[in-house]
């Protein structure tokens, strides 16, 4: 027997008590349409405080939806952060549960998760069960292959990097979806995923949405730097070789004009989507969600990439829109992987045992299920934050940050060394180390052997070499 949603529904916003015990019925089940933007740092909506990107689509689901402040990609186990974010949404487990995402042996009775990802427990073999039609179309690299066989339909992009300099970022994704949508009878609901692949870079899009920006007046990010001032561990990565160094603002603002032209671009494609869903007049039974699999630096701390637990990197947006969701916002703290646990809750679901994630439902009523998140980069960065404080260690160089995210939520005031704050440096690190034991991590925060965090940018034979290995020249 499943909780009914009129009665689920309403518990949400604390209205009744659950009390209503009957089959859900496919006529009573909410739809459900996930739009998943591949590196959008969390301030690249225009509603959700932006005053420069251009995002419609997004700005309508903000004003009559739901959005979460402080969601969070937990980290990742690969340079390319979208695999082991992408599994982690999907199977609700942090990635020190698989190695490569496949079985990974039992190191003592705390480690879980002795199967592989696509076996389950899973976002769409849990839909499935529930008597969804399940739907996915996304990139094809970097993503989680084992978990997205399962959907009922299976879509990849032939060639994402064609996709991406097509000019038209996420049309052929929106295409198919509308399409999709026009084939549902309304006899079952149906889950679709849809995996862009973009704003990720190469950022190529049509004139009229470059157009819409005058480069010179794009503001810069406020942590802007041009040179990481410490060696985090993952100086040279593709990401960090798309400019030179120092960065310059005339560099960091031509990338940041390609990528608001872009996210504008994929905003009006997910609005044909949206658009088809009041079409077919599936819109009054369906709860979109909007997020990304994590942010992306483009300036902020001297940085590029997504190789590191700041905000710019780690942050994501989440907007809930639909006729069940109020309006409001939240800063509770979560992990885009207590997503699949969230939804399955909200449907009526059952929630999987055993897995990281938690059902984040109470959130929007005011009750977050999280006090405090853990951050995880390789085996050269870690931290920590609660609602105030964010603590991030990098054990290879032995430097410590903290911040004081209510004053400095752009995270440039390293607090560490400050007197007044040293037993909350202690106390944080404890319980880092606590959750790093809770999620199966056991690197030490302070390695063996530790290098110096002085670092240099590459030039000449150093940088071609670079260069050379990452196919940039």
């Amino acid at each position: 027997m499943k909780v009914c949603p009129i009665s689920l529904l309403f518990a949400l916003f604390g209205l009744v008590e659950l009390n209503c015990l009957e089959p859900l019925t496919a006529a009573d089940q909410p739809n459900v349409v996930f739009l998943f933007a591949d590196d959008m740092r969390a301030d690249s909506v225009g509603a959700l405080g932006n005053p420069t990107v251009k995002t419609p689509t997004l700005d309508s689901l903000v004003k009559r939806g739901f959005s979460f402040q402080n969601a969070y990609c937990l980290g990742g186990n690969s340079p390319a952060v979208c695999t082991p974010s992408r599994n982690m949404l999907l199977s609700g487990n942090a990635y020190f549960r698989w190695k490569d995402f496949l079985p990974k042996g039992v190191k003592n009775e705390e480690r879980r998760g002795n199967i592989s990802p696509g076996d389950g427990p899973n976002w769409p073999i849990s839909f499935r069960e529930a008597g969804y039609v399940t739907y996915h179309y996304g990139k094809l690299g970097n993503t989680a292959p084992l978990i997205q066989a399962q959907f009922d339909l299976d879509k990849h992009l032939l060639n994402e990097q064609v996709e991406r300099r097509s000019g038209q970022p996420g049309l052929t994704i929106s295409d198919d979806a509308i399409e999709f949508i026009k084939a549902q009878d309304g006899s079952k609901p149906f889950f679709m995923y849809l995996a862009y692949g973009n704003p990720h870079d190469p950022r190529v899009v049509d004139a009229e949405y470059l157009d819409l920006y005058r480069e010179d007046e794009i503001p810069l990010p406020s942590n802007f730097l041009p040179q990481h001032p410490f060696d985090n561990g993952e100086m040279v990565i593709r990401d960090e070789l798309l400019l030179p160094w120092p960065r310059t603002a005339e560099g960091i603002r031509h990338q940041l004009h390609e990528y608001y032209a872009t996210i504008t671009c994929l905003d009006h494609h997910m609005g044909r989507v949206l658009q088809a869903l009041k079409d077919y007049h599936f819109d009054e039974n369906t709860i979109v969600i909007f997020s990304a699999d994590q942010g992306v630096a483009i300036g902020s701390h001297g940085l590029l990439g997504k190789q590191n637990l700041y905000d710019a990197a780690m942050k994501v947006p989440l907007i809930f829109a639909g006729p069940s969701i109020p309006h409001g916002s939240s800063t509770a703290l979560l992990y885009l992987l207590d997503l699949y646990p969230t939804l399955c809750d909200m449907v009526g679901a059952p929630i999987p045992s055993g897995i990281d994630g938690r059902s984040f439902r109470d959130s929007f009523s005011g009750n977050p299920a999280r006090s405090e998140l853990f951050f995880s980069y390789m085996d050269c960065q870690r931290g920590i934050r609660d609602q105030r404080y964010k603590l991030l260690r990098y054990p290879k160089v032995k430097v410590t940050q903290l911040f004081d995210l209510q004053s400095d939520p752009a995270e440039m005031k390293n607090l560490v060394d400050d007197p007044e704050q040293k037993e909350r440096v202690e106390s944080m690190m404890k319980r880092l180390e606590t959750l790093q034991r809770e999620f199966g991590d056991d690197l030490p925060l302070t390695a063996a052997e530790t290098d110096s965090p002085e670092w240099t940018p590459p030039t000449g034979d150093d940088l071609d070499a670079l260069l050379t290995r990452w196919k940039m020249k």
